[in-house]
């Protein structure tokens, strides 16, 4: 394995079958917990954009935003030969598999690793095991709860406490049986779906650091990004 992939995903709602993913973030992490790489998108749904009241996320927001079939190929570039992390990550990992099986991809057995699941030993003093209680416990500070990328981070900053405290458990590698042929790890193309054959630009909300002053109830503009020549953001903590 090749590290850490931690992921968070803002949807329209709690099914993984009957809605849709609208923000995708993933923090790569070295295997000494050293953030390598960061990539995020709005993601328009094709409806809905869903509980604007909790991601913060209006209809208008994704105006522009690509689908997630135009992301699908950055997604699984990030996923491969890494461990999946979130929190409650059988929750992303499940509206991702659903995602992919729209457009026909099935997505391999990856293994994955809870920061909640994790939390039930780790952080005895919390008050719940949401991933804002879990921050507080940890004496984590502030983060911009609800979007795709404030949420991976913490749980990418959830993770290093964890290692701090002792060494982490092996993930859960969901392997296929035996007897099963090995599935090799899927490569799609990139999408090309602009005038001139130019890639779709992602769509990145600017989460402010810090929790929500009273009164107010979503983010600045989000900013474009183009994939064909930035697809993921730099950086190391």
């Amino acid at each position: 394995m090749g590290g850490y992939a931690v992921v968070d995903v803002e949807a329209t709602g709690r099914s993984p079958w009957r809605h849709r993913v609208v923000e995708v973030a993933v923090v790569l992490l070295d295997d000494g917990l050293r953030i390598e790489e960061t990539f995020s998108t709005l993601v328009d749904p094709g409806g809905p954009v869903g509980p604007t009241h909790v991601h913060r996320i209006a209809q208008d927001d994704v105006v522009g935003a690509p689908r997630f079939r135009e992301v699908a190929p950055y997604l699984l570039d990030l996923l491969a030969d890494r461990v999946m992390v979130g929190h409650h990550v059988t929750c992303d990992h499940a509206f991702l598999e659903r995602e992919y099986a729209r457009i026909g991809v099935p997505l391999p057995p990856v293994p994955l690793l809870c920061t909640m699941r994790l939390a039930r030993t780790r952080l005895p003093a919390a008050t719940g095991w949401g991933l804002t209680a879990c921050i507080e416990a940890a004496g984590l500070g502030w983060y911009p709860a609800h979007t795709a990328m404030g949420d991976a981070r913490a749980a990418a900053d959830l993770l290093r406490h964890y290692a701090r405290t002792g060494a982490l458990p092996p993930a859960d590698h969901r392997e296929p049986p035996q007897d099963a042929a090995p599935v090799p790890w899927p490569r799609l193309g990139r999408a090309r779906s602009l005038a001139g054959g130019a890639p779709v630009p992602l769509l990145r909300r600017e989460a402010p650091l810090g929790p929500w002053p009273q009164g107010v109830t979503g983010f600045g503009a989000a900013a474009p990004v183009h994939p064909g020549t930035v697809p993921v953001t730099q950086g190391g903590e």
